[in-house]
């Protein structure tokens, strides 16, 4: 296995005297998919808005492709290659497709913004994914539906070139069908050599796209393992703290 893109080692986050993160590690490999799973209030959330500069961490070291690095802001997190996708997609409805891959951050020409190449860009980036539930790049958000939005939301962390994408519950709230075709997405961006960290509640989804597993439990790592050395009934037990890994950081 290639060596991790992303490794946190004893990573602590504390909110006055609340210790949400106790010590935590959390490894992503070029790509693979990692699933970071727990209950309400395990941490998953403190532990990715650390990793994106958004709540930087109190302790611990945070090393990217071997080397130790500090991530004390969002900026820093993107200059490394770490976007993340939160559940609210942060896209604006009253923009086109387009408008919403490049929002701050446009292509210029002889002072006025370059549409028709970032139209091509944006173009490119969804037919490298595959994307064909989209009929216009032209297409205002407002009219998507919600695994579009979701796509559209994604594909803007693949046009910055990340090499780390985190999901924020990515199938949170859509259909059979908009759920199926979001997974395929996570699998795709994957194949392009990306770390994906998947936040999600849903076992069915980690069971159907995670290469690895790793289980939050009131702010411990409390299981670390390849989904395919285990069941969603152990998942479950290590969630409700009903089970322990043997092995567990």
């Amino acid at each position: 296995m290639d060596d991790p893109i992303i490794e946190l080692s004893g990573v602590t986050k504390s909110f006055g005297p609340v210790s949400v993160l106790k010590g935590v590690g959390l490894k992503a490999y070029p790509g693979k998919v990692t699933a970071l799973v727990g209950d309400n209030g395990a941490g998953k959330s403190t532990l990715i808005k650390g990793l994106a500069g958004v709540q930087p961490y109190d302790g611990g070291t945070i090393k990217f492709n071997g080397e130790i690095v500090h991530v004390g802001s969002p900026r820093e997190a993107s200059a490394l290659g770490i976007e993340v996708v939160y559940q609210d997609l942060a896209l604006c409805d009253n923009l086109d497709i387009v408008q919403n891959m490049f929002l701050g951050r446009e292509e210029t020409s002889l002072g006025t913004f370059d549409e028709g190449e970032m139209e091509r860009q944006a173009s490119e980036t969804l037919e490298s994914l595959s994307v064909r539930t989209v009929e216009s790049v032209r297409q205002r958000v407002s009219s998507l539906s919600g695994g579009q939005r979701q796509t559209v939301a994604i594909a803007r962390s693949v046009l910055k070139e990340a090499k780390v994408v985190i999901l924020d519950e990515p199938t949170a709230a859509l259909g059979v069908a908009q759920t199926e075709q979001v997974l395929s997405l996570v699998k795709r961006l994957a194949e392009q050599n990306v770390a994906v960290i998947m936040i999600s509640h849903n076992l069915v989804d980690v069971f159907k796209v995670a290469d690895f597993i790793d289980v939050l439990y009131l702010g411990h790592m409390v299981a670390s393992i390849e989904t395919k050395d285990t069941t969603s009934d152990d998942v479950v037990g290590y969630i409700t703290g009903s089970k322990t890994y043997g092995d567990a950081a």
